[in-house]
């Protein structure tokens, strides 16, 4: 009992110095984004009036036609979720949208199957919620963290919410052929197979795409603006942005059937060892279970190498309620492989073209945070795109669109950062410190209210603000510190106390680096962030 005292002063000490901080930080957030809504709406006065003369409206869509001697405005480069939601979205602005899908028919992954509530919302935002209808995807209200045989349930914090929002999961191909099926009933959305490949450069300006179509032919298609949404593999991402990609753990995957979640309508984490692993509900009668194996080799599943290791190294650490499910699964032999990839985005601003999806930027798939980045940044550009009844000047767009790359920042960086600093954290490690941070990190979780509410709603997509991300992340460290002081600190105890915090810092810092410190955290400082539209 005096234990669990001291945890929770420790913890109510910790929550109340951040607490504080967080107030001063958004009382400074406040004021600048005040400030920034200002200026644009000095910037931006003349050409509403200029627009609401100018503009042709296309009643079906509430939007306009752009008046170009062109066929087409955007070319999307693959239907995945970003590109067919993109489609939707901008089709129903008015835009004459031609998207490139190398094969339509019903995509089949392991990953991409679980929307998080953030992501949900901005699917409700973009008029795309009914996609996750009439293809059996389970509501998702939370997680369950395992470890050491204790769990702890962390429920997303949805009280402020309409009753429908909250995460889902799905078949991940379901998903998409329901946005492609959306995408492809808009009368200015032209759906093609075919595969892309090369953009089409005349004077560094990006005018359209060369791609073989279903027949094999040769053809080309052109637009003001290309963008480029063609997944993970990209082969055009190279003269877009600097891709530094990490592939830090594989997964494999299998669907358990006939079995019921020990927590309904959650996604199940065992930090297991070596690394985590996942159970999460991808329709009414299967169980999606994904075992992160380190590094970018797995066992082969040929020679029976994979079976053996699942049977011996994974079974015994999986929940009782699942362990014969699982057995089943791996005896069924549908065992599947997937590469965990992550890249920071590093964009080189071409007249023309853009980046986005996983073509553009990455993060490992722990936390399933993929869609509500891609779908948060479709918000993003949507909204940037509104304005403009002409992109012909591409040189001029391209200016305007580096607040793109400023806008998305700070809630992409924050899932991403998340992504990979828990996965490190999860990871299973001979270093003590590192024991000791995993410990903390559980036990701080499982303290509840604030403890949890915080970081849930980092990973949910609910609130991701980065400051809030590094003062949780460091609150943990402080909680390990802490435990290990008390009652009584000794020299090892507190030479392992600064070796945890080394260490913390050492996971979180690189990643922020990597992200860029200033548009992380400080996007008001970058210039970009107060552009307004080219005004022809």
């Amino acid at each position: 009992m005096a234990m669990i005292d001291h945890q929770y002063i420790l913890g109510g000490v910790v929550a109340s110095v951040f607490g504080f901080i967080l107030l001063y930080n958004s009382l400074l957030f406040f004021l600048y984004n005040s400030n920034r809504k200002s200026e644009i709406a000095k910037n931006r006065g003349s050409l509403e009036i200029q627009r609401e003369e100018e503009s042709v409206t296309t009643a079906a869509y509430g939007g306009f036609r752009p008046e170009s001697d062109g066929s087409t405005d955007v070319v999307i480069v693959g239907a995945g979720v970003a590109g067919a939601a993109l489609a939707c979205t901008l089709a129903k602005d008015g835009r004459r949208v031609h998207v490139i899908e190398r094969d339509l028919s019903e995509p089949d992954r392991i990953v991409g199957e679980l929307l998080q509530p953030g992501g949900y919302l901005k699917l409700i935002e973009l008029g795309l919620e009914d996609c996750v209808n009439e293809i059996d995807a389970q509501r998702v209200i939370g997680y369950a963290l395992y470890k050491d045989g204790k769990d702890a349930k962390l429920p997303y914090p949805l009280e402020d919410f309409h009753s429908d929002v909250a995460g889902r999961s799905f078949h991940n191909g379901r998903f998409i052929q329901r946005m492609r099926e959306k995408a492809a009933s808009l009368p200015n959305v032209t759906l093609e197979q075919g595969t892309v490949t090369a953009l089409l450069e005349e004077k560094g300006k990006i005018k359209g795409v060369q791609y073989k179509n279903k027949n094999g032919q040769e053809s080309a298609a052109y637009a003001p603006l290309t963008i480029v949404c063609d997944g993970c593999f990209s082969n055009l991402r190279r003269s877009l942005c600097t891709p530094m990609v990490d592939v830090p753990s594989c997964f494999v995957g299998l669907i358990l059937e006939n079995c019921q979640l020990p927590h309904a309508n959650m996604g199940h984490v065992i930090l297991g060892d070596p690394s985590p692993i996942l159970f999460y509900p991808i329709s009414s009668t299967e169980i999606r279970c994904l075992v992160d194996v380190p590094g970018q080799k797995v066992p082969s599943i040929a020679n029976g190498e994979m079976t053996q290791y699942l049977k011996t190294v994974v079974a015994p650490q999986v929940p009782h309620e699942l362990h014969d499910a699982f057995l089943a699964a791996i005896e069924k032999g549908n065992i599947r492989t997937m590469s965990n990839r992550s890249m920071p985005a590093a964009p080189h601003p071409t007249p023309g073209a853009l980046l986005m999806g996983d073509a553009f930027n990455m993060r490992h798939p722990l936390t399933g945070g993929g869609m509500t980045v891609a779908l948060s940044d479709i918000v993003v550009l949507r909204d940037l795109l509104r304005p403009l009844r002409d992109l012909n000047d591409s040189d001029a767009l391209c200016r305007y669109l580096e607040t793109f790359y400023t806008l998305r920042k700070p809630v992409a960086s924050t899932i991403n950062t998340l992504a990979g600093a828990l996965y490190k954290v999860f990871c299973a490690s001979p270093d003590k410190a590192r024991q000791e941070m995993r410990k903390a990190c559980f036990d701080y979780l499982s303290l509840g209210g604030v403890f949890s509410n915080g970081p849930v709603s980092l990973l949910s997509g609910l609130n991701p603000r980065p400051l809030i991300l590094v003062l949780h992340f460091f609150a943990v460290a402080i909680y390990g510190v802490g435990r290990l002081l008390l009652p009584f600190p000794s020299p090892r105890r507190v030479w392992l106390g600064a070796r945890l915090i080394l260490g913390a810092s050492g996971i979180i810092f690189p990643i922020i680096k990597a992200e860029g410190v200033r548009q992380m955290f400080f996007p008001v400082m970058v210039p970009a962030y107060y552009r307004a539209p080219p005004t022809n």
